[in-house]
């Protein structure tokens, strides 16, 4: 896990656990590092819910599908992000969702029981990850209540332009790139891209917004 301390020490899971202490942690909680290729599930719905995630490489969606097959992306992450914590913990029989990939990736599973559960050694750094746990699904709870915020707008560009403010004041600056492509943005507001498509080209002409790819400026 040496290669991958750099990005084990952003995530959220990690926080304040010295490098020396990683290799020992993570055959602590069975850890095992899989690669995905693009497209390909990491977890499907209906899954038992056995393992957290840690994303080490690539980029990767939660999404979750009505009866219809109606998909709703529920977020989108890449290296260093945490994913699958809150269904590990909840005691579910299955994962009401599912992970797939949108690039290759390199994705390290542990063991939730194993977390949650203080080993025969006592290893020092149990409580420390529980704290860390914790603190991480506070953070995406308030990451849940923004988008039901943005999908309660009543039109597609009140809820455009709720989400672009929103990143604006995250990222503390008018230019800022959002963590989706067009089709990823409209299934995230719960809106449908061509609608949404239409709304960013009448906020561009008339010169309230900029636009290109995935990058915007709020004018």
């Amino acid at each position: 896990m040496k290669e991958f301390f750099a990005i084990l020490s952003q995530c959220a899971l990690f926080d304040g656990i010295a490098q020396a202490d990683l290799d020992k942690m993570i055959d602590c909680l069975n850890g095992k590092t899989i690669h995905v290729t693009k497209g390909s599930p990491v977890f499907l719905e209906g899954d038992p819910p056995r393992f957290i995630g840690v994303v080490l490489s690539g980029t990767l969606q939660i999404v979750r599908e009505d009866y219809y097959g109606n998909r709703n992306v529920m977020a989108v992450l890449g290296p260093g992000e945490l994913f699958a914590e809150a269904f590990a913990c909840a005691g579910l029989a299955t994962i009401p969702v599912s992970v797939i990939t949108l690039t290759d990736c390199q994705v390290l599973l542990l063991d939730c029981h194993r977390i949650l559960t203080t080993c025969e050694d006592s290893c020092h750094f149990h409580n420390r990850l529980i704290q860390n746990l914790l603190r991480e699904m506070a953070q995406k709870n308030l990451a849940l209540t923004r988008k039901i915020r943005y999908m309660s707008q009543k039109t597609t560009k009140e809820k455009l332009l709720a989400y672009l403010l929103d990143q604006a004041k995250q990222h503390g600056s008018n230019e800022f790139v959002i963590p989706h492509n067009r089709q990823s943005l409209a299934d995230y507001l719960g809106v449908e891209r061509s609608a949404m498509s239409a709304e960013i080209s009448k906020l561009k002409k008339s010169g309230q917004i900029d636009t290109r790819g995935s990058w915007f400026c709020i004018k």
